[in-house]
């Protein structure tokens, strides 16, 4: 057996090889290329030449280099950066910090506590597909709300009437407006009929009303912003919208995509499994499965999964002090979905509601309410995933009624 330590970095990585009884027996480094991989594979194999024999410790669960050396047929293990911190704190109490060093200190990790610690066990491509694309359309969507409230301001300053006209800044129609005509001059010059027309070839499917209020709201009496200032803030009220289309139309591919991905033809079979469930559509679903995964050794139990999500609480004592938390340490990711499909299930599901209404009457704030019931939901999922069942709200209302029967005498 052969552990190894790789101190990640963009440009270059330093690589420490180590026998188990902790003898440092080579150290190197290479750089982020498929050259520099190729020599770090060649050092290895010359001391131990079966790869599944090869332990490696980085602070990345992925990327290029965490996939290649999975590639490579080695066990990799992933470790917290913050976990990697402690033990270097306790190692170097000075504080110093080098690349080499910090390499060495990883395959020492592996040396002394490679039992607290798990192996990365990938998911199937499939499931790599939607984690990605589900990160991809969190990140857009978050660029969304900063644009619109950007797109917002502007309009406030300078042409308030559009905020009237469009109350609802969200929809394609309003947003290719704003593009078309950024100003209030050039908005209120625009015929009924030309705004018809325009809302038409957006596939608006009121066009002849909307136009009609949409017109009635440009020629209402309203503040207006002196000539230059209004021009100068034309530019950004354009790219403000265009960039909205842009990320429209690329978050409607991405959706699409996770569409087949979870209910096509060709879906993974899991994807069936998450849509029933009340509270998750295409997009939610799939941020959920892709930080699950489909490696149930992963999570043998619910509270396994619920300690990675972070929906279970943490409990801290000592002495007579007894504190009960959130949990800290945990895949934020999967987090904020849990909690998101939490809240989307309030409406669509009665114990949902009923359970989160307890948990408010019992003087629980709304945080921690929604945590409370995205605790729950993840062991519902937990075991509908093991056994291949879709959700049934009767058969869980019916399972509910049944456990909170006393137990006979």
């Amino acid at each position: 057996m052969l552990l190894v330590g790789v101190d990640w970095a963009e440009a270059q990585h330093a690589a420490c090889l180590m026998q188990p009884d902790g003898t440092a027996v080579r150290r190197l480094t290479i750089p982020h290329s498929a050259a520099g991989l190729a020599r770090l594979r060649e050092a290895i194999a010359t001391v131990e030449p079966e790869p599944a024999e090869v332990l490696i410790a980085v602070e990345r669960p992925d990327g290029l280099l965490v996939e290649a050396l999975l590639d490579a047929g080695y066990v990799v293990y992933a470790l917290n950066p913050k976990a990697v911190d402690r033990y270097r704190e306790r190692t170097r109490v000075a504080g110093g910090k080098t690349d080499p060093a910090d390499a060495e200190l990883l395959a020492r990790v592996l040396v002394t506590d490679r039992d607290r610690h798990q192996p990365l066990r990938p998911s199937s491509s499939m499931v790599e597909e939607i984690r990605v694309l589900a990160r991809q359309d969190e990140r857009a969507s978050r660029d969304q709300r900063r644009l619109l409230n950007r797109l917002r301001h502007d309009l406030l300053a300078v042409f308030p009437a559009a905020l009237d006209a469009f109350p609802d800044l969200t929809t394609v129609s309003a947003v290719a407006f704003l593009e078309h005509w950024p100003t209030a001059a050039a908005a209120r010059d625009q015929e009924r009929a030309a705004i018809e027309a325009f809302l038409r070839r957006q596939f608006h499917s009121q066009a002849r009303a909307a136009a009609g209020r949409i017109h009635a709201a440009l020629q209402a009496d309203a503040l207006t912003a002196a000539p230059h200032l209004a021009a100068a803030r034309a530019g950004a009220i354009q790219l403000a919208a265009r960039q909205l289309l842009l990320l429209h139309r690329q978050r409607a591919a991405w959706e699409q995509r996770l569409r087949e991905l979870l209910d096509g033809d060709e879906a993974h079979p899991d994807g069936e499994v998450l849509l029933s469930l009340p509270g998750l559509d295409a997009r939610l679903a799939a941020r959920v499965l892709g930080e699950i995964g489909d490696r149930r050794e992963r999570f043998p139990t619910p509270a396994a999964l619920q300690c990675y999500a972070g929906t279970a609480p943490t409990t801290k004592a000592s002495g007579r002090s007894r504190v009960v938390v959130a949990r800290g340490a945990c895949n934020r990711f999967l987090r904020q979905a849990l909690f998101r499909w939490a809240f989307c299930s309030l409406p669509r599901s009665a114990w949902a509601r009923t359970f989160y209404d307890e948990q408010r009457t019992a003087g629980k704030g709304h945080f921690k309410a929604i945590r409370a019931l995205a605790n729950r939901w993840l062991e519902i999922l937990h075991h509908l995933l093991a056994t291949g069942q879709h959700y049934d709200e009767e058969v869980h209302q019916r399972n509910r009624a049944r456990a909170s029967r006393p137990a006979a005498a």
